[in-house]
């Protein structure tokens, strides 16, 4: 089976939260990037990328000044150019993926990630495709149905057009919406909700 790098992006600045950097956020003993960061290795990653930008400065300290077993494992990749959008972590993180690895794309602000829903991910995924976690959603002009969340894992092939065509804004979304029959939508919704720490009324995913 090809080996994973995982991209984990962490370069925002958390406007709309308002708390900072998402990624500095203190959850369950330590930091949110230090959480998500350890999930990914439990999960089965061969090796971590951790794109970072607002902030950065502090998370180089973390991973250089506190001994952090998890951070000190991982690479991390700084996006000087962060403010211009997800896009252009996301290439970063790209290109950073070691030769010949699947790259699996993460958000940091999603804390419930778990180790077995990268697992899953990963014993899921095939050859030439993208494997992404879905999640149980119910709209109003559909019923329930499975939408895709993060994670997102491509085949190392794939990983590379996905980053050579990233909007600033969007990432890799304009290349998925392009290629629905690239993707196989795994349901994760017995491993997490897939939510994500966007804005105050979030923070109950981030208990004391």
């Amino acid at each position: 089976m090809t080996e994973t790098t995982a991209v984990l992006l962490a370069a925002g600045a958390g406007t709309r939260l308002g708390r900072g950097p998402k990624a500095l956020l203190p959850y369950r003993g330590g930091t949110l990037v230090e959480h998500l960061a350890g999930v990914l290795r439990a999960g089965g990653c061969a090796d971590i990328v951790i794109v970072v930008g607002a902030g950065a400065h502090r998370i180089i300290e973390l991973w250089e000044g506190r001994g952090s077993a998890v951070l000190s494992a991982c690479r991390l990749v700084v996006n000087g150019a962060w403010e211009s959008g997800m896009g252009g972590s996301f290439a970063l993180g790209v290109g950073a993926a070691a030769a010949g690895h699947d790259v699996l794309v993460a958000l940091v602000d999603q804390p419930g990630l778990t180790p077995a829903l990268v697992a899953r991910l990963l014993a899921a995924h095939r050859p030439g495709r993208v494997t992404a976690a879905g999640y149980l959603a119910a709209t109003r002009a559909q019923g329930n149905q499975i939408r895709r969340g993060h994670p997102v894992l491509f085949d190392a092939a794939l990983a590379r057009r996905a980053a050579a065509s990233a909007d600033a804004d969007a990432g890799a979304r304009a290349f998925l919406r392009g290629h629905p029959d690239l993707i196989d939508l795994i349901d994760c919704t017995d491993l997490s909700d897939g939510a994500d720490v966007d804005t105050p009324a979030d923070l109950h995913l981030l208990p004391d």
